[in-house]
C-alpha cells in the first residue's frame, strides 16, 4: 500500500529544462567548450556538477574552476525561475489528490538546495513538503538512488512504499533503484521512447494524477 509520494523538481513540477539547456549554452562556451542543445538534452536529470566535471575531462579549459562554472550556470538558472516562475500543468491538483489520498509527500530533486529553496519561493510551496531532500551533498546524483532513499527515510516509510513523480529516465532509474513505484511525465517529444515501459503508469501531464490511480499501485 502506497503511503508517500516523492515528487521530482525539474521537469515535473517546474519547466526548468530549457532554463538548464539555454544556462549550458550560454555558460559553456565562454570556457571554450563546444556544446550543443543535443547535448543538454542527454543529460537531462543529471546533476549539475557530474555534468561540468563530465565536460571538463572531455573539454579541459583554464579560466575558471569546475565549481566557478557550476555557480554560473546555477545562478542563470535560478535568475530565469524566478523570472517566469513555470509551474507546470496540474502541480497543484496532483499535490492535492496526493495529500487527499492521505500520503505523506517529500520532494527529491538532483538541483542545489539554493534552487530549490528559489523554486519553492517563487511557486509559494514553503511548507507543502514534508521533507525536501537535494542530491547535492550526495557522492552520487540521479541515477543513483540515495536521494530517493534518503527521502523515505526522512518520511519514515519504507521505500517500497513510497510512489515516486519522475519526469526523466535519469530520475526514473533512481527511483526503480530505490524499489519504489513510479509515475513518469516526460517531456512531450520523449514521451514515446520506448526504455519509460519500466515506469507503473506514463502519465500526458500531472493533471492524470488521481485517487484511483495511486490506490492501483
Amino acid at each position: 500500500m502506497i503511503k508517500a509520494a516523492v515528487f521530482d523538481m525539474d521537469g515535473l513540477m517546474i519547466d526548468s529544462e530549457p532554463y538548464w539547456q539555454q544556462a549550458q549554452l550560454e555558460v559553456f562556451p565562454t570556457v571554450g567548450v563546444k556544446i550543443s542543445l543535443q547535448d543538454t538534452i542527454d543529460t537531462t536529470g543529471i546533476r549539475i556538477d557530474q555534468i561540468v566535471e563530465q565536460y571538463y575531462r572531455q573539454q579541459p579549459w583554464e579560466t575558471h574552476t569546475c565549481e566557478e562554472v557550476c555557480d554560473m550556470i546555477l545562478n542563470r538558472v535560478i535568475e530565469l525561475v524566478k523570472e517566469h516562475k513555470p509551474m507546470m500543468p496540474g502541480l497543484f491538483h496532483a499535490l492535492e489528490t496526493c495529500q487527499q489520498a492521505g500520503l505523506k509527500v517529500a520532494l527529491a530533486s538532483s538541483s542545489p538546495m539554493v534552487l530549490i529553496q528559489a523554486t519553492l519561493d517563487a511557486l509559494e510551496l514553503d511548507g507543502v513538503f514534508e521533507a525536501v531532500l537535494s542530491a547535492e551533498g550526495l557522492p552520487y546524483g540521479k541515477p543513483h538512488p540515495e536521494v530517493y532513499l534518503n527521502a523515505a527515510a526522512a518520511l519514515e516509510v519504507s521505500p517500497l512504499d513510497c510512489v515516486a513523480l519522475e519526469d526523466s529516465f535519469t530520475g526514473l532509474l533512481a527511483a526503480k533503484s530505490a524499489q519504489m513505484k513510479t509515475i513518469v511525465i516526460p517531456e512531450a517529444s520523449q514521451s514515446e521512447q520506448a526504455r519509460f515501459v519500466i515506469a507503473d503508469y506514463k502519465l500526458a501531464s500531472l493533471e492524470a494524477v488521481t485517487s484511483e490511480l495511486l490506490q492501483a499501485l
